[in-house]
Parts: structure tokens; C-alpha cells; sequence
């Protein structure tokens, strides 16, 4: 029913995964060329998907465009909480309340936003890394000092918490913000719920904000289940939960969140500051809308493909490149593979394949706030054919570069 071997070309249509990789990857212009037409690359860096967005959610958009007035939109009656509200208790036993209900362009600028409002003078943002950029591009946004909590490796590509480390990071007078990331970007861990309890306990004892990145949480393996924190830290009032039909079904660009904020005051300063006034794009609400109605049957089919090419990544990697270390994630569409040992003198992982095998990606410290040194990011939500060009060019360049 659903086509996720079809190969779309996405050139000229101003996406940043075809025409602004220079500048997010590299910090350059068009003045910078590689070996390679942009259009020979391999592109598994950005999170977003190489996959058609679901017809049914296209389908919504035709309907609305036929209504063809476009006017100034905002969210005036129940029907996409009620939408949502049901998304939630069906997929994670979890109910949102309306009241906590704000809607954001995104939850990166929601992060921002979020860090201005609730850190002081002199007070700290707490991180887990590896770690989502932008987590530390908000505490820089606002001038505010990162804290680092490393998660612990096992040496065979598992994540955990450094309980440890994190309460010790926790415990700084300035710290005031956590942000937590579950499931967790990059290395797609699902927290268990006792991983969930130990944290939040922690953060609690400390009386820390608690911001919650889960914008994966419906990207997860078959058999899985997200576990939201509001589920864990029940009553506890300074919790922001932050979610999106986005990822899920790749309509990043229509630029649509859910931010859910416990605390009333916080709530009404966070509305109070949105410079969009409570407007939305009556598109981005339709496509969100139709998302969480009528979704469902695409997201199983695309969450059978994802695993199907994790499991092919895994083989592959196992049999071509064995001193490559990879753990398939139990969330996530992303692929989080130490190559240190692959590519002992190589600092720029993310150049060196982009010069030597023709593939876009990320990886390393610059781009995920530390403790990622010798790791790459794969984005493997695209056609499997394409995943096999990439990966056969990686090896190549690698093999080419022990020589």
C-alpha cells in the first residue's frame, strides 16, 4: 500500500538536506565544492526522511486547499487537542491535558524561548551528551552556561545513565534547566521506566526545570513503547513536555509542535512571548490534524521498513566493516556507529566522507556537543538501494584510506 522504495528527487525545492548542506555541515558557501555534483551525494545526514509524506495527510492538504482562503488561523475549538489527546492514550497509555496544550513552530524554538523564560543571571543549562546541537545552541541563544553529563559506553554501542554524574551535575546551585532527550538524539535509546524514575528523581531533589525533548517517540522498533515522563513524574509541576507530528511524518517544514507546560505561569509567559501571537499556518494544522487521525496504519508500515534497514545496516556493517561498532537503536531512524576504530587519523569524519566517498553525514564533537568523537550519524529513513550506495561507498573510502 505504501511505497518507500519509490526514490524522489527533492533538488530545487529550496529542502535543506539538498540545498543547504554547506552551511549546516561545513559553516560554508556555494564557493566550497567537493569531488562531487550535489547531485552524486549520498544524503544520510539531516532528520528528516527521503519518503513521500503519508497520502492520507496529502489528501487533508488537497481538501483544505480546495476551501482557498488562507487567511490568519489559530487553534479556536477542541478537535486537534482531541486528535492528539487520543494519539497519546492509544500509543502510550498517556493523556495529555488541554489546558497545558501550546503550540509551537518548533519545538528547537520552543527550546530557545523556554531557556530565556525560565534561567536567570548566572544560572545553568544541565545536557546528557552525546547530544542534540541545539540543546546547546539554546543555553547560547539566551548567554547561558552548558553543563555536560556524559553518558556511559558499554564498548558494544549501548548507551546508559552515569547516575553518578548526572546527580553530581544536578547538584550545582546554578543549574536550573535539564534538558532531557527521550528517546534520546542521537544514540536512540528508549529509556526504561526505572532509567525514567532514577533521572527524574534526581532533577526532582534538585528542583530543576525539566524540559523533555520526545519528538521521536513514535519512531520507535516494532514491539516498543515510549514511556513519556509526564507518565513518570506525575504532579511534578515544573515539566515541559515537547512533541510533534514532525519527525513522524516528515512534515518538519510545515513547522508544528506540541509544547505541554505544567506550570500555569510558566504557561502564560511562554504564550505570552510567542511572536507569532497564537497564529499558525492553517496548512501545518490540517497536516497535524490528519496525522494523529489518520496516520496510524502508514507509521506501522514505515516502522516495519525502518527496522528492515537497520537490520540490513547491522549485516552489513558486521561482514564489510567489522571494527565498526553499531547497536541497533530501539528508537529513532537513526544510525549512532563508532568508527574510531575504522579511522584512527581521521578528525572530520563528516568531511572525509564527503570528499572521499560522496556521502553527506554527521558526526563527531562539533556537531553533537562532546563525548561523540569517532562517531558518525546515519539517517537511514530512505530507500534501501540508497542506504546500499552509501554504505558500499563508505567502505570503499575507508578501505582506499588504510592503503
Amino acid at each position: 500500500m505504501y511505497n518507500f522504495d519509490e526514490i524522489i528527487d527533492r533538488r530545487n525545492t529550496n529542502a535543506l538536506n539538498t540545498d543547504g548542506f554547506r552551511g549546516y555541515i561545513f559553516h560554508a558557501g556555494p564557493e566550497k565544492v567537493f569531488p562531487y555534483k550535489d547531485e552524486e551525494f549520498v544524503r544520510m545526514w539531516v532528520a528528516d526522511m527521503e519518503f513521500g509524506t503519508a497520502p492520507e495527510i496529502l489528501d487533508a492538504l488537497r481538501a483544505r486547499i480546495d476551501r482557498r482562503i488562507f487567511g490568519y488561523t489559530g487553534v479556536y475549538d477542541d478537535g486537534y487537542y482531541q486528535s492528539f489527546r487520543k494519539w497519546c492514550l492509544d500509543r502510550y497509555g498517556w493523556e495529555p491535558k488541554q489546558e497545558e496544550l501550546c503550540i509551537s513552530p518548533g519545538i528547537i524554538p520552543a527550546l530557545y524561548q523556554l531557556t530565556e523564560i525560565l534561567c536567570g543571571p548566572g544560572e545553568k543549562v544541565l545536557i546528557s551528551t552525546p547530544a542534540y546541537g541545539y540543546f546547546l545552541h539554546a543555553a547560547e541563544y539566551a548567554h547561558k552556561e552548558a553543563l555536560f553529563s556524559p553518558l556511559r559506553k558499554d564498548g558494544k554501542g549501548a548507551f546508559s545513565l552515569d547516575y553518578e554524574d548526572f546527580e553530581a551535575k544536578c547538584a550545582d546551585p546554578k543549574c536550573k534547566l535539564v534538558f532531557w532527550c527521550n528517546p534520546h538524539n542521537p544514540t536512540g535509546r528508549m529509556w526504561t521506566r526505572d532509567e525514567l524514575s532514577r533521572a527524574g528523581a534526581i532533577m526532582a531533589k534538585y528542583n530543576l526545570w525539566v524540559v523533555s525533548d520526545e519528538i521521536h517517540c513514535d519512531l520507535s522498533r516494532q514491539g516498543k513503547r515510549h514511556i513519556p515522563m509526564a507518565s513518570v513524574m506525575e504532579g511534578y509541576p515544573k515539566l515541559i513536555t515537547c512533541m510533534s507530528p514532525s519527525k513522524t511524518f516528515n512534515i518538519a517544514g510545515l513547522a508544528f509542535s506540541n509544547i505541554l507546560i505544567r506550570d500555569s505561569a510558566t504557561r502564560a509567559q511562554f504564550r505570552n512571548r510567542d511572536k507569532l501571537f497564537g497564529m499558525v499556518n492553517p496548512l501545518s494544522l490540517t497536516a497535524a490534524k490528519a496525522a494523529y487521525d489518520q496516520g496510524g496504519a502508514w507509521l506501522e508500515a514505515l516502522r516495519a521498513y525502518l527496522d528492515e534497514n537497520f537490520a540490513f545496516v547491522k549485516r552489513f556493517l558486521d561482514t564489510e566493516l567489522p571494527e565498526a561498532v553499531m547497536n541497533i537503536p530501539e528508537a529513532t531512524y537513526l544510525a549512532w556507529v563508532d568508527l574510531s576504530r575504522c579511522l584512527l587519523d581521521v578528525e572530520d569524519l563528516p568531511a572525509f566522507f564527503a570528499n572521499e566517498a560522496g556521502v553527506l553525514l554527521e558526526g563527531g564533537d562539533a556537531l553533537f556537543v562532546g563525548n561523540a568523537k569517532g562517531y558518525i550519524r546515519l539517517n537511514l529513513a530512505m530507500p534501501r538501494s540508497v542506504i546500499r550506495t552509501g554504505l558500499e561507498r563508505m567502505r570503499d573510502a575507508i578501505l582506499r584510506h588504510r592503503l
